[in-house]
């Protein structure tokens, strides 16, 4: 059964939420400040306004319970942006559950079966890494909530909370039975769709991602009067050692594997003094579990090597690792049908190379990602973009995608 979208209304609302907290051609809402909350009480409303149930929980998951008896899609992303960055992402997918939400419960016949709307909390990470997909499955401490605090402003997190108005809300919970499954979309973030002249990316998982420090320890001392030959320079022994690692990583990555050193602090950071200490924070993403152990063993041996052959000792510390998530095959099944009627021969099955709230819920129910083109592959920065046509086309295929699990017989 084809379901129709309205288009002007789709491109309307986002268009709409570009302009709270607006920044050049993107937009700055991150999680919990008084524009990420003028969007989600926006969200609320629409939601009501459709007969859904709506509500702001108390880690700020906007969550609209459909009306509906029947069979019943979790479906959503996120709403808050990083700092300064994209207009999209996360907003995309947010407007096509509630899209696809309007649609299902407006068509004649089908009102045994309902679309429930999440925007779930700081996918971003500006307080901690998926706060509100973990709270929503149930995974959220409330030791984590307590030490928690805004990377930005160092606001701790129940003091966010308690001044958006939702320091006594309870937390929301999943309810496993009540749904078929959980459908997200985004913008790609990455150029492989653009690049293949595609339109709709169906996702077939979800990639790991490993994150650690490494410290190297040698001797602060004046940097004039320090002999070279007697120099134990932390800076040059953390450098020397990631050029090493870049060949050695080369050698053993697989076909989705990445890499990347995300911040080098030496320390004292002066340029008069020889640095005695150097911070290094790497990461790597596989959605291959064997080559992200692999990886792991390769990145301990070389921590191994440069702490014996020095001149400076080297440190490995594991900061965090999660575990690749594979997608539902039934939903990729619904998505394809959908992209073959309306995106033939414009779409691809492929990895999401970057971290999602459907991973999380991946984990409790079927689970499934749709992406659409990013401009230039370009994400997290107020320049990235994505054509309307491209943004009209992915709503038409996410609705029917939607109507195709709920009514897979129609």
């Amino acid at each position: 059964m084809a379901v129709e979208i309205d288009a002007e209304r789709v491109l309307r609302d986002l268009y709409g939420l570009r302009k709270i907290g607006a920044f050049k051609t993107g937009v700055h809402r991150p999680t919990l400040s008084a524009d990420d909350m003028t969007t989600r009480r926006w969200l609320a409303d629409e939601l009501r306004a459709i007969g859904h149930e709506a509500h702001i929980d108390g880690i700020a998951n906007v969550i609209g319970y459909s009306p509906a008896p029947g069979r019943k899609l979790l479906a959503g992303s996120h709403i808050e942006s990083q700092n300064e960055a994209g207009w999209l992402d996360g907003a995309l997918g947010v407007i096509y559950a509630l899209e696809a939400a309007r649609v299902i419960a407006a068509t004649p016949g089908d009102e045994d079966v309902g679309v429930d709307v999440i925007a779930f909390a700081d996918e971003e990470g500006h307080f901690g890494s998926f706060l509100g997909s973990y709270s929503f499955v149930g995974e959220l401490d409330e030791a984590t909530i307590d030490a928690a605090a805004d990377r930005t402003r160092g606001t701790p997190l129940r003091e966010a909370l308690s001044n958006a108005g939702l320091g006594d809300q309870k937390r929301a919970l999943i309810q496993k039975d009540r749904y078929v499954g959980f459908l997200e979309a985004h913008i790609e973030q990455g150029d492989r769709l653009e690049s293949k002249a595609l339109s709709i990316g169906i996702v077939t998982s979800i990639v790991s991602i490993s994150q650690f420090k490494i410290t190297f320890e040698g001797t602060q001392n004046h940097a004039g009067t320090t002999r070279m030959a007697i120099r134990r320079d932390a800076g040059v022994a953390a450098v020397e050692f990631l050029q090493k690692l870049q060949d050695v990583f080369a050698r053993h990555s697989g076909e989705h594997t990445v890499w990347t050193t995300g911040r080098i602090t030496l320390e004292p950071g002066a340029p008069s003094i020889i640095p005695g200490r150097a911070e290094v924070l790497f990461q790597f993403r596989d959605d291959n579990p064997e080559k992200l152990a692999e990886l792991e063993a390769v990145l301990a041996e070389a921590v191994q090597q440069a702490d014996q052959d020095g001149p400076c000792a080297a440190k490995l510390e594991t900061l965090a690792k999660s575990i690749p998530a594979v997608m539902d095959n039934s939903i990729q099944s619904a998505l394809e049908t959908a992209a073959s009627l309306h995106a033939p021969n414009k779409f691809i099955r492929m990895p999401s190379g970057a971290g999602h709230d459907a991973q999380i819920v991946a984990r409790h129910l079927p689970a499934g990602m749709m992406f659409v083109p990013s401009i230039g592959g370009i994400s997290h920065h107020w320049t990235e973009n994505t054509s309307d046509e491209d943004i009209v086309l992915g709503a038409r295929v996410y609705a029917q995608a939607v109507a195709e699990i709920l009514l897979p017989n129609k």
